[in-house]
C-alpha cells in the first residue's frame, strides 16, 4: 500500500458532496409536486411552454409529468447514496464520472424548471461544485490538481463576493450594526437565534468585523500552499460552523464547508490523517486532453464572474450561462431591520363580516404561533417557508404564486397541506382565506421567562383581502398563472 494524501482530500470531498446531493434530491422529492408539479403552485409544464430549450436546458423538456420527474429525482437520491458511500469510486474512472455526471444532469434539470423556488445561491453552488466533481476521478486514479484549484477559485468567489456585496450594500455593514438585526430577521431562525440576538452589542459589532475579515481578507490565502492555506480553510470552516449554529440557511453553509476542504493539500492529510491508500495511476493521454478542454472552458467562463467581483454594479448569486458552471455569489448584501410575516387565515363563514372568526395556518418552520420554538431544519430546505419570507417584504403582486397557494388551501389540496405544519380545516376546506401582515420581534429575556413566548407580533394590515373560489377576478388571476381549481 502506498500513502497517497491526495486521496485523503478526494475521499472526504466526494463523500461530503454526495451528502449535499442527497439532501438536495430528498428535499426535491418531498416538495416538487406541491411547488412545480403538474398541479403545483408554479407548474413546470406551463413554464416550459413560455421559454426556449437553451434558456433552461433540462431533460424534463421531453416529459414534465409528475411520474417522470419523480423517477428522475428518486434516481438522484440513489446516485447520491452511491457517491456518499464511496461505491461510485470502486469501479474505475468511467463509472465514477458517469455517477457524478448523472447527478449533475439530474439536478441541473430540476433547477432549470424550478423557477423562483430554485433561484437561490446554493442551487448554482451545488451545480458548479458537482460539475467539478465529475473530473476528480476514482480511487485508482490520481486526482487532478487543476480541479482542486478550481474549487479554491469557487470558494474565493463565494466568500470574497459575499464580503464585497456587503460593503457595497447596506450601511449597517460599514457601521458594524448589521448583527443587531440579522439573527431576528434572517429567513428561518433556529432556537439559538434568539440567544445570538440578545448578545451584547459590543460582541455583535465584533462579529460583524470578524465577518469582514473572513470574507474580505482570508480568501486571498486560499491559494497559498501549506499552513497558511490550511489556516484560511480552518477560519472559513469555523465561520460557516457558527452560521450553522445561529440559523437555518439550507445547505449553504454545509456546502461551503465541503468546498473549503480544497484548502487542505497533500501535506495536511499526510500530517494529520496517516491513512494508506492504494497507489494511483497517473493520468492517461486521453484524460489529459479532457482535462485541458475542461480547464480552458472553466477559465473562459470565469471571465464574467471575475469582472463582476470588481464591478460597482456587482450582481449577487447570478449565473451567466444556463448550465451554471461558473457563477457569481454573495449573501445578505442588505439586512432587513424589521421582520414581517404573512399569516394565512381561513374561515367557515359564508360571508365575511367584522364578527368573522379566522383560523391560522401554521407552516413548518417560518414564524407563526408566537409560542412555538423556532425549529432546526437545515441542511434540509423548506422552499415554501423560505419564499414566504420574501413574500412578506413586498406586495403580493411580485409573488403571484401566493394566489395559487390560496387557491390550493381553498380546496384542501393534499400536496400543499403536506408542506404545512397544521391545517385548521381538516374536515372540509374553508370558504374564505385572507392574508394578514404582522411585524415580529424576539421577546426579551424577561418576556420569555414570564410568558414562554419566543416572539411578539403586531398586525400591520391586510396583505391579501378575503378570497374565495367564487371570486371571478381571483379565478382570472389563477388562469394567468396556469393554475385554477384542480
Amino acid at each position: 500500500m502506498v500513502h497517497n494524501s491526495a486521496m485523503g482530500f478526494r475521499v472526504c470531498f466526494q463523500r461530503a458532496l454526495g451528502f449535499i446531493y442527497l439532501i438536495a434530491f430528498v428535499s426535491t422529492a418531498l416538495q416538487f409536486r406541491a411547488l412545480i408539479g403538474e398541479h403545483g403552485l408554479l407548474p413546470a409544464s406551463f413554464f416550459l411552454k413560455q421559454i426556449r430549450f437553451w434558456d433552461s436546458p433540462s431533460i424534463f423538456w421531453f416529459n414534465a409529468s409528475d411520474a417522470f420527474v419523480g423517477a428522475v429525482v428518486w434516481a438522484g437520491v440513489g446516485l447520491s447514496l452511491l457517491a456518499m458511500s464511496g461505491v461510485s469510486e470502486r469501479f474505475g474512472i468511467y463509472f465514477s464520472a458517469a455517477v457524478w455526471g448523472l447527478l449533475w444532469v439530474f439536478y441541473l434539470s430540476v433547477v432549470n424548471i424550478g423557477q423562483t423556488f430554485y433561484s437561490f445561491g446554493w442551487e448554482t453552488m451545488t451545480l458548479e461544485t458537482g460539475f467539478l466533481a465529475i473530473f476528480l476521478g476514482s480511487r485508482d486514479t490520481e486526482p487532478p490538481k487543476i480541479v482542486v484549484w478550481f474549487l479554491r477559485w469557487e470558494l474565493f468567489r463565494l466568500m470574497f463576493g459575499a464580503g464585497l456585496i456587503k460593503m457595497r450594500g447596506d450601511a449597517c455593514w460599514r457601521d458594524l450594526t448589521c448583527m443587531f438585526y440579522h439573527y431576528e430577521t434572517q429567513p428561518i431562525p433556529n432556537p439559538l437565534s434568539w440567544s445570538f440576538h440578545h448578545l451584547p452589542h459590543g460582541f455583535l459589532k465584533f462579529q460583524t468585523l470578524y465577518t469582514h475579515f473572513v470574507e474580505l481578507v482570508v480568501p486571498w490565502f486560499y491559494f497559498v500552499p501549506g499552513p497558511v492555506g490550511w489556516a484560511a480553510g480552518i477560519l472559513t470552516i469555523v465561520f460557516q460552523g457558527c452560521l450553522v449554529l445561529s440559523g437555518n440557511l439550507s445547505w449553504l453553509n454545509y456546502l461551503t464547508i465541503v468546498i473549503a476542504l480544497s484548502c487542505f493539500d497533500e501535506a495536511f492529510f499526510q500530517k494529520f490523517f496517516r491513512v494508506s491508500f492504494p497507489a494511483t495511476a497517473p493520468p492517461t493521454k486521453p484524460r489529459k486532453a479532457v482535462l485541458a478542454v475542461f480547464s480552458a472552458l472553466v477559465l473562459y467562463l470565469s471571465i464574467h464572474p471575475a469582472l463582476n467581483l470588481f464591478s460597482p454594479r456587482q450582481m449577487m448569486n447570478t449565473s451567466f450561462e444556463p448550465l451554471h458552471l461558473v457563477n457569481a455569489y454573495g449573501a445578505f448584501g442588505s439586512v432587513t431591520k424589521i421582520r414581517t410575516e404573512v399569516i394565512l387565515e381561513g374561515t367557515d363563514d359564508w360571508e365575511v363580516s367584522p364578527s368573522t372568526k379566522w383560523k391560522e395556518y401554521e407552516f413548518k418552520a417560518k414564524p407563526g404561533d408566537v409560542r412555538r420554538r423556532p425549529p432546526i431544519v437545515a441542511p434540509y430546505h423548506l422552499r415554501l417557508d423560505w419564499l414566504m419570507w420574501f413574500a412578506a417584504m413586498t406586495d403580493w403582486r411580485e409573488h403571484p404564486w401566493i394566489l395559487n397557494l390560496v387557491n390550493k388551501l381553498l380546496q384542501n389540496d393534499r400536496e400543499i397541506l403536506k408542506q404545512l405544519a397544521r391545517n385548521p380545516f381538516p374536515a372540509h376546506p374553508p370558504h374564505f382565506i385572507r392574508a394578514v401582515l404582522y411585524s415580529y420581534h424576539f421577546t426579551t429575556a424577561g418576556e420569555k421567562k414570564k410568558t414562554g413566548d419566543w416572539w411578539v407580533r403586531e398586525p400591520l394590515g391586510l396583505y391579501l383581502p378575503p378570497l374565495s373560489l367564487d371570486n371571478p377576478s381571483f379565478r382570472r388571476a389563477l388562469e394567468a398563472l396556469g393554475a385554477g381549481s384542480n
